[in-house]
């Protein structure tokens, strides 16, 4: 059974539920005096706490999507970190699975589009990582044989799974959605984590001796997917869009990337990577690539692309409001800055899905089809 699944949460639920009703039926027989009587009573309080701890944990988990997988809650991922160089002698992705989209007529692609549950390896990183695809309908109608199609790469914060981009922040669906309203253009979505050595969280920067985290999503992932699917290969075919540590991620390949990424979108983003255990040493001593991974640093000290950015916030709930604002004023031509202040909203998913069909809109604005 799943971390995230519904059977797990009822049982949580029901077992808080019947425990609780122990503890009332046995309250009176555990009243005398005496070590063994309350040891039991602790003992019994202590349980109940701990399935009602559980329990709303769980809850809290099924609806942001914190954690994808018992494996990520432990720490014990099971995705598969950096290829050898023989395992990354045929890299490119390779598809390892199909699923419908949540919307009407998800049964015929034709009408309701498709997600590709696959694996990218990576060319020059040698990295190899699980990610979904999401195809939308006109890729498979007649008449759009030849067409290539735009496509957005979409990260989810640290920790998370790609998962969580379908399940908690609805992407494909959305996409298909506001594609019918007329509102964007048929995009594809490439949806995957930063984590992409688990469990490390390597921000999107090439580590000495390391995951090249950067060269994976700036060129790697490019030729990939191109490689795969009827896509266009000029940088106005491609966006970035990513949450807190995934919206950092956009920002930055977008910023020092123009010639690969037309536009990248932070919600709720980071402008520095976090050091920490999670990350370990991301520079081991290169102090320029420490100072280059300051979004606000690099635009005071770097040249700016053609590179459009949106960026959120909010008002109320939100760490990074001053800092966006600096990331704002500071962005200048030929450069190009958006950005979406709410008046509150915290930095969980709720925020998120108020921003992300905007986010989506905005970009389709600003990639072409071939």
């Amino acid at each position: 059974m799943g971390l995230t699944s519904t059977t797990v949460l009822v049982l949580a639920v029901l077992c808080t539920v019947l425990l609780s009703l122990v503890v009332v039926w046995l309250w009176p027989r555990l009243a005398r005096q005496g070590w063994r009587p309350v040891v039991a009573r602790v003992g019994l309080m202590c349980a109940v706490q701990l399935l009602l701890f559980s329990s709303v944990g769980l809850a809290a988990n099924k609806s942001f999507l914190f954690y994808g997988s018992w494996a990520d809650l432990f720490g014990r991922q099971d995705g598969v970190g950096v290829l050898d160089a023989k395992a990354a002698a045929s890299p490119g992705v390779k598809v390892d699975g199909k699923q419908k989209v949540d919307v009407p007529g998800a049964g015929k692609p034709s009408i309701g589009g498709e997600v590709q549950r696959v694996t990218v390896q990576g060319a020059k990183s040698r990295i190899v990582t699980p990610a979904y695809v999401y195809l939308p309908p006109e890729y498979f109608q007649k008449g759009y044989e030849k067409k290539s199609f735009p496509v957005t790469v979409v990260l989810t914060g640290f920790p998370g799974t790609a998962e969580n981009l379908i399940k908690g922040l609805h992407y494909p669906k959305t996409a298909w959605t506001l594609s019918k309203e007329k509102k964007t253009q048929p995009m594809i979505l490439v949806m995957m984590r930063p984590t992409v050595a688990p469990p490390r969280n390597t921000q999107c920067i090439d580590i000495p001796g390391g995951p090249q985290t950067e060269t994976f999503f700036a060129d790697d992932v490019r030729k990939a997917i191109s490689g795969t699917y009827r896509v266009g290969t000029k940088p106005k075919n491609w966006g970035f869009i990513g949450d807190s540590t995934g919206g950092y991620c956009a920002l930055k390949i977008a910023l020092h990337h123009p010639e690969a990424y037309a536009a990248g979108v932070g919600l709720s983003a980071d402008y520095q990577p976090e050091v920490d255990s999670d990350s370990g040493d991301l520079f081991h001593g290169n102090k320029h690539e420490e100072k280059r991974s300051d979004l606000l640093w690099s635009l005071d000290h770097l040249p700016q692309g053609n590179s459009s950015f949106l960026v959120t916030t909010s008002k109320r709930g939100e760490s990074n409001l001053k800092e966006t604002q600096k990331f704002i004023a500071k962005v200048k031509r030929p450069a190009h800055v958006s950005s979406i202040t709410l008046d509150s909203g915290g930095h969980n998913f709720n925020t998120w899905l108020r921003e992300i069909p905007p986010s989506l809109e905005w970009l389709s604005a600003r990639l072409a089809a071939d």
